[in-house]
């Protein structure tokens, strides 16, 4: 079982950053990749920014020269960097692992943090 914590998040204004952390802690194998969703209230849950093992990282077109994603492998943890956010940004924020034990690859979700963005 992964465990995963959350941490930042909260209001600003537009032009403004924010910067979200998220630690895995359980019993862990290999964390395949680790990265950031977010919801909006009636939406879909949409990808925001992935590390996956070995590559570079993925951004959607709408985060991609705003929000930054990284790792420490060591500690296992992962941030992201949000930097000139627009209202657009306002969102429930989801930390999430792909997780490989021997035999079973499964995601991990956290608890979601709120981004309030106001113009």
């Amino acid at each position: 079982q992964v465990h995963l914590a959350e941490s930042g998040g909260g209001a600003a204004q537009a032009g403004e950053s924010l910067r979200l952390s998220c630690a895995a802690s359980g019993t862990i194998f290999t964390l395949y990749a680790m990265g950031w969703y977010r919801q909006v209230l009636g939406k879909q849950r949409e990808l925001v920014a992935v590390i996956t093992n070995g590559r570079s990282p993925n951004y959607a077109d709408s985060v991609k020269g705003r929000f930054t994603i990284s790792r420490d492998y060591s500690k296992n943890t992962v941030s992201l960097q949000m930097n000139a956010l627009k209202p657009e940004d306002t969102a429930v924020y989801y930390c999430y692992v792909d997780h490989e034990s021997p035999g079973l690859i499964r995601e991990y979700w956290g608890q979601g943090t709120q981004v309030t963005v106001s113009s």
